[in-house]
């Protein structure tokens, strides 16, 4: 029931705190406390207790948070028990990254296909992940139970890749082409606009380098 009511940000802040106590637990810490957390976040120890109390998760005052007890409990929340399976539609230099970076990254996550049109790319494996025709996604996502999508395409083809990933029962997009996208309300949507990022920090880098002067 708390997984379903959770904020976004929360939900991406969560994967984010994961993330860091398994930095941490390599350092054969056992215990963190909020402020350690929000520090490798750039985020306020008070953001980080907030999130923590949403999935109703409390530390001890002396020692902190248990760090593997809490990798767990995050992990209950954002994983299902079967874990989940991801293509990546688009094998260019994005695509491979996603491909490389990702592998053995979660248990409960796994990348097991990849589409593209170049006849170069299809049928090679890459770093133990299959690409295909883009053609056969509806084919290969039924087979493998693929219910995750990312799009990696240049933007004119987006809207059509994402028609048919809906098509073949995906329940998750992360669009990575600039072209904004309208999919189902069942699918759940998730769009990285790298300039806008990129603008962001050059805003905030703005403000700094005027405030240094």
């Amino acid at each position: 029931m708390i997984a379903k009511n959770l904020p976004h940000k929360t939900v991406e802040r969560l994967s984010q705190y994961r993330r860091s106590l398994l930095l941490i637990l390599s350092n054969e810490k056992t215990h963190v406390f909020s402020h350690e957390i929000a520090q490798m976040l750039h985020i306020t120890p008070v953001q980080v207790r907030r999130d923590l109390m949403l999935i109703g998760y409390s530390g001890n005052l002396r020692k902190g948070y248990d760090i593997k007890e809490l990798i767990e409990m995050i992990g209950n929340i954002i994983d299902t028990e079967k874990g989940q399976k991801v293509a990546v539609i688009g094998l260019g230099n994005l695509g491979k990254a996603f491909i490389s970076y990702f592998k053995g990254k979660r248990t409960k996550l796994t990348m097991v296909a990849a589409f593209d049109i170049n006849p170069d790319k299809i049928d090679r494996i890459y770093d133990g992940v299959p690409c295909y025709h883009i053609d056969r996604i509806s084919e290969i996502m039924k087979k493998e139970n693929i219910n995750i999508g990312i799009i990696t395409v240049p933007a004119d083809q987006a809207p059509g890749i994402a028609e048919r990933l809906v098509l073949a029962g995906a329940k998750g997009i992360l669009n990575y082409s600039p072209k904004p996208l309208n999919v189902s309300p069942y699918v759940y949507l998730e769009e990285y606009d790298m300039i806008t990022s990129l603008e962001k920090v050059a805003f905030f880098a703005k403000k700094n380098d005027e405030r240094s002067k």
